[in-house]
């Protein structure tokens, strides 16, 4: 991918590649023609959109499995915003929110939140349960980008 980015449609869920010097062209999804966000901001996944990223992604996956009660998630919001908007387009920063989808926590049996994944190549490739900030949060996707 050093030639193009990666984008996911919001609308869709389809996964785009943007040349670097296109990304602020307002680049179209290729699947819905609707316009693409490529601030790199996180986006929130059903399990379904989340198996389909994590299978097709040619980048890096970070998943942050939250809840909206949870305090320490809120925390964290930002700083995973930051980190996205870092690394648009060679990482792909998506949320589960665990209480509203619950099949992917279950199945890797999540316990507490949040807890941060990586998938990279499709498999599940590093897990950091609780709150990371600064250098730590970077930590957690240095290895794969």
């Amino acid at each position: 991918m050093s030639d193009g980015l990666l984008f996911r449609c919001g609308a869709c869920g389809q996964l785009n590649k943007i040349a670097a010097a296109r990304r602020f062209d307002a680049p179209k999804c290729g699947r819905c023609k609707q316009k693409l966000d490529t601030t790199g901001h996180p986006q929130d996944v059903s399990d379904a959109e989340l198996q389909r990223a994590v299978a097709s992604s040619p980048v890096p996956v970070l998943v942050d499995f939250w809840a909206p009660w949870c305090g320490p998630c809120r925390q964290l919001a930002p700083h995973i915003a930051d980190l996205a908007g870092r690394h648009a387009g060679k990482l792909l920063v998506l949320k589960l929110n665990t209480e509203e989808h619950r099949e992917t926590a279950g199945a890797l049996q999540i316990q507490s939140i949040p807890t941060l994944c990586v998938y990279a190549n499709g498999a599940l490739a590093f897990r950091q349960p609780g709150a990371v900030f600064g250098p730590q949060l970077e930590a957690v996707v240095a290895p794969f980008l």
